[in-house]
Order: structure tokens, then C-alpha cells, then sequence
């Protein structure tokens, strides 16, 4: 089905120069489409991020034609027909047309094709197989367009054969129930899913894991995630989690605060773990060293909302513990309460604007003024530190100092 001047283009183009990409294409005897995300996005009318784009030419013809126009491209995924091409300090993403000859669940072998029909028989679901040129016109072979309008999520053709194609499309069927879906879930996707799920276990985490920070961060999160709980889709990545009430609260804190959402922060929240969890859920997750140490931090028990209402304990919590963890702790504790309180603006906007002092007592001060064993330096900073701290960060160097010795003094009667 082709719509003639449906779609503003504008709500495509960001950068002006892709409209020189689909001349080189042409003159060079191909076409030129968008597709994917950024089509479904401009036809809600939300930013879909990044483009991408498809064409007839082969990807050997697509990068000579660029290189006789003075474009660079470098190679994303040749193999799998994909070519990037450096538009200012810009990659866009062009995949030749293709076909799958092979599929065993985790990749597909392909060979290009100059089909566009062909080409959106092989995508996942019938929203993500929309095609847009230059002009506005719109390519709809299996009418994504009727199903977006009506919040219909479902899959190209057999669900189960696509499923088998990928086992991540479980996920992204789930993702994109949670963004766009109206209504129930659709009854032969859902029981594709149902039946494919062991093939999860085929995939690395590092794929689950993006996919399901993805479904995190979706609007409707709280109904998609119990709609995978439900049908044991989750056990297959990582256990039940008990707190689903929780995340709705926190999810509708942040969007009242206008706080960006984090996928990190609606884990922990779901899951609310102690220690040996939180550590068990970041190596299954291969969540990077920083983002299991905040995960991991989170757990602690011994702070408590008291210390974000008092500022004297607020200033040191964030000293000793840093913005991001104050902020995600903070947020964290209201929604474990499900509790709101009046003065959150206020204690978000002192988290971020602390500015300290450096702690002015150097390894080198304790030296000159004397110690019988330079091994104890650490320790001594660690207690002036502390005394500077409960100060409210006022005692000077000199102040420091001199408390050392007063420390020194007592010591010894």
C-alpha cells in the first residue's frame, strides 16, 4: 500500500545533508528509504532518535557511489548489509534490502535483494516495516500503519517463524506492546512467545540485557512487565520480581518531577534487593563495573529519609557518598514508602548544587608536623576528616591540625 505525500519529512530530517544521500542514490540508480523507528515515530509524532535507512543499491554499490561524492562510510556491518555513512560528525545507518537464507534463533544469514516487499517480510513486526522516501510517500506492505493508529502489536506473517528467526523478538514484541499497544495483548503473538520462550536461553545476556533496560524505560512498564511475569517469560532472564507496585509509584514521581527515567533505578526498585541479590542480578545482568557499584550501593540500610530533610546530614551524605547516589537513594526511598513529601524539589536542587571545599589536610601536613609511624597517616586523615566533616566543614587547616595534636595529647594521659 503506498500513501502518497502522507508524512512530514521534517519530523525526520534533523540534519539536511541525508537529503544529498538520496540523490547520490539515486543518480547512481537505486532508491532510497527510511524505515524502522524513525517512520513510526514521525507517523505519533514523537522522536524516534537515530535514522535508518534502506536501499536497493548492494553495499559495495552504496559505498562507491558515496566515495565518488566525496562521502565517507565506514564499514557497521557489512556482512549483514548494513554501511555507515558520515554525514558532519553523524553516522547513518544504510542497510541494503535483504533476504533471509538461514536462521538459527540468534542470527540470520542473508543475501540482498532488490524486493522491497521481500525486504519487509523479514522484519519483525508490521510497524517496524514501514518505508518513507524523500517526498512524504509512505510504503506500507502489511499495513503497520492501521495497526499503529490502532494499537495493534503483532508479527509479519507465522509469529511463531519469526520468533524462531530471532528469539530477541520475544522481547521486542513486549517493548513495543509497552510503547505503542492499546487494549489486550495480542492472543497469537502472546502464545508464540509463550512457546518460544526457552529459546531465551539461547541468547547472550548482554542482548537480553539492553532489550529489557529498553522495556524498563517504556510507558507502560508496570502492565507489560506482569504480562511477561504471568506467562513465565521472565523466568527465563532472571527471577520474579515481588515490588511492581513500587515502580508505578516511582514511575509516576519522576514524570511528575520531570527527573529522566533510569533503567537502573526501576531494576532496583522492582527488585528492591539486599547485597547478595543486587550482586547476583549485576553479574547475570553484565552490568558494567559502575553501574553494579551504584546497584550494589543501593542496598545500603543505614540511611533513611531523615538524612535528606536535615541539611547538616544531607551536606555530609553527599560528601561521603556523591550527587548520583544521593539522588537515585533519595528517590529510591520515597517510592520504597510510596511516599511524597513537600519539600522534594527543594532537597533535589541542594543535592545537586552542594558545593564542597577540598578537605584541606595532605598526607605531606601530617609528616611535617611529625609521626613515628608514617604508616598511621592514613588512619589520622581518616579521623580529622571526620572531625572536619561533623564541623559542617568549617575547621580550617590550621584548626585540623592542631586537633591532632589535641588528639595526640589525649592519647597519652
Amino acid at each position: 500500500m503506498i500513501k502518497d505525500n502522507y508524512l512530514d519529512v521534517s519530523k525526520l530530517i534533523k540534519n539536511k545533508k541525508v537529503l544529498k544521500l538520496f540523490k547520490i542514490v539515486e543518480q547512481n540508480g537505486g532508491v532510497l528509504r527510511f524505515v524502522g523507528g524513525a517512520v513510526r515515530g514521525a507517523l505519533k509524532g514523537i522522536d524516534a532518535g537515530d535514522l535508518d535507512l534502506a536501499t536497493d543499491l548492494s553495499p559495495d554499490e552504496l559505498v562507491e557511489a558515496c566515495e565518488e561524492n566525496g562521502i565517507k562510510t565506514v564499514p557497521i556491518g557489512i556482512k549483514f548489509g548494513t554501511v555507515g555513512v558520515v554525514l558532519d560528525d553523524t553516522i547513518v545507518e544504510v542497510t541494503s534490502l535483504r533476504r533471509d537464507v538461514k536462521t538459527d534463533g540468534r542470527h540470520a544469514e542473508v543475501e540482498f535483494t532488490d524486493n522491497w516487499e521481500e525486504d519487509a517480510s523479514r522484519r519483525d513486526l508490521t510497524i517496524n516495516a514501514v518505508y518513507a522516501d524523500e517526498k512524504g510517500n509512505v510504503f506500507d506492505y502489511y499495513n503497520g500503519i492501521g495497526d499503529l493508529e490502532a494499537g495493534i502489536v503483532r508479527f509479519i506473517g507465522k509469529a511463531n517463524q519469526r520468533i524462531k528467526e530471532d528469539y530477541l523478538r520475544i522481547l521486542r514484541f513486549f517493548r513495543f506492546y509497552s510503547l505503542f499497544g492499546k487494549g489486550e495483548i495480542d492472543k497469537k503473538a502472546l502464545q508464540a512467545c509463550v512457546e518460544n520462550r526457552d529459546g531465551l536461553a539461547e541468547l547472550s545476556m548482554e542482548r537480553i540485557r539492553d532489550e529489557i533496560f529498553k522495556i524498563l524505560l517504556t510507558p507502560n512498564v508496570v502492565k507489560t512487565l506482569q504480562i511477561m511475569i504471568d506467562n513465565n517469560i521472565m523466568d527465563y532472564i532472571m527471577p520474579a520480581p515481588h515490588y511492581m507496585d513500587k515502580l508505578a509509584f516511582l514511575s509516576n514521581l519522576v514524570e511528575e518531577e520531570n527527573i529522566p527515567h533510569r533503567a537502573l533505578r526501576r531494576l532496583f526498585i522492582i527488585y528492591q534487593p539486599d547485597v547478595a541479590l543486587a550482586e547476583n542480578l549485576a553479574l547475570r545482568l553484565r552490568l558494567s563495573k559502575k553501574e553494579k557499584q551504584l546497584f550494589v550501593d543501593l542496598t545500603t540500610h543505614d540511611i533513611c529519609l531523615d538524612n535528606f530533610t536535615d541539611d547538616k546530614s544531607l551536606a555530609r551524605l553527599v560528601y561521603q557518598r556523591g550527587k548520583e547516589f544521593c539522588k537515585e537513594k533519595f528517590l529510591l526511598l520515597l517510592s520504597e514508602k510510596q511516599s511524597k513529601i513537600p519539600e522534594f524539589s527543594g532537597i533535589m536542587n541542594k543535592i545537586e548544587t552542594f558545593d564542597f571545599a577540598e578537605f584541606p589536610v595532605k598526607g605531606r601536613d601530617i609528616m611535617e608536623q611529625g609521626i613515628d609511624d608514617p604508616r598511621n597517616i592514613s588512619s589520622i586523615l581518616k579521623e580529622l576528616e571526620a572531625a572536619w566533616i561533623e564541623s559542617n566543614f568549617t575547621l580550617t587547616k590550621e584548626q585540623l591540625l592542631a586537633l591532632r595534636h589535641d588528639f595526640n595529647k589525649a592519647a597519652c594521659e
